[in-house]
């Protein structure tokens, strides 16, 4: 696997693509551009580890669940001008796979948005669409459900079971090809190291 050839696949795809060596060089970046704001963060690990909402509600208006969990901040969130979250995976050929419970995560990519920032470490790009499908619901999946408690075969064994459970967290499924036309920008940052689910 090439994280070389799925940045330049990526800059194909029209993404915007930068890379960093830590997750602080990552928070930093991100920090410096985005400013004044309204910001929507969607629930991730990534984002968490990196602590971005520390650093931007300084000096933006952010809405992340995570910290204030509610319809009207999940709403917030998705309409603000910029957008931060993580993938579950990117494939070395350049599509981006995200899988979502509720639906507000990838809706906030997928909404007229000035800025789309997607973080991932490198524990996330992996060879193939194929191989991307498949981490974002043998690996993502489970390890999120596990996470958050969730009643759920993935939780105790490890591994999809494609499950009817009323706590199933596999219920909305986008993948990116391209970057979406009423999108400004989207720019996946990429960072040294592993990285969230």
């Amino acid at each position: 696997m090439s994280i070389e050839t799925a940045m330049d696949n990526l800059k194909r795809n029209h993404f915007d693509v930068s890379r960093f060596e830590t997750a602080r060089e990552a928070a930093d970046y991100i920090d410096r551009q985005v400013d004044d704001k309204t910001v929507g963060i969607g629930g991730s690990m990534t984002v968490a580890e990196l602590g971005l909402y520390d650093k931007l509600r300084t000096h933006n208006t952010v809405y992340w669940h995570m910290k204030e969990d509610s319809d009207e901040v999940r709403l917030a969130a998705c309409n603000a001008e910029v957008y931060v979250t993580s993938a579950n995976a990117i494939s070395e050929s350049g599509e981006i796979v995200n899988i979502d419970g509720h639906g507000n995560r990838v809706a906030g990519t997928l909404m007229k948005k000035q800025k789309v920032y997607i973080i991932v470490g490198t524990n996330k790009i992996v060879p193939d669409y194929r191989e991307a499908m498949d981490r974002a619901r043998n690996v993502a999946a489970p390890l999120n459900c596990r996470r958050l408690e969730r009643k759920t075969p993935c939780a105790v064994a490890g591994k999809c079971f494609d499950c009817t459970s009323p706590e199933r967290i596999c219920n909305a499924l986008v993948v990116f090809w391209r970057k979406p036309t009423w999108c400004e920008s989207m720019e996946i940052v990429i960072v040294d190291k592993d990285l969230g689910y």
